[in-house]
């Protein structure tokens, strides 16, 4: 099981800064979460740089969003693509997207509970 946390702090913080573009904007980064996972394992053993550049991408995004357990898993894989570690990445990767859907599940759920 894909254990995902999400860092509440953070998401009050995007909440308070957004004001009422908040709902819309976690709405997009939801949507942005499944597109850069999805590229990133499209690139992986395709295009180094692109699985990098979308791996860092979704770390920042996630992090921002307070997706921390999605943001360490990009951040694995970003890691080990820039470091040659080209299967430790793989291995990552492959608990990527259920770390996308834990995390979207718990961050519509906080918004919903607001």
């Amino acid at each position: 099981m894909t254990e995902i946390s999400i860092d509440e702090s953070a998401l009050e913080s995007m909440e308070s800064l957004l004001g009422e573009q908040f709902p819309d904007t976690l709405e997009f980064c939801c949507a942005e979460f499944e597109r850069l996972g999805n590229e990133t394992i499209a690139a992986l053993g395709q295009d180094k740089e692109a699985a990098i550049r979308h791996s860092h991408s979704l770390k920042s995004n996630a992090a921002q969003f307070g997706a921390a357990s999605l943001a360490e898993v990009a951040r694995l894989i970003e890691y080990n693509l820039n470091n040659g570690n080209d299967e430790q990445a793989v291995d990552a990767a492959n608990n990527l997207m259920a770390q996308v859907t834990g995390s979207q599940a718990k961050l519509n759920e906080w918004h919903a509970q607001r």
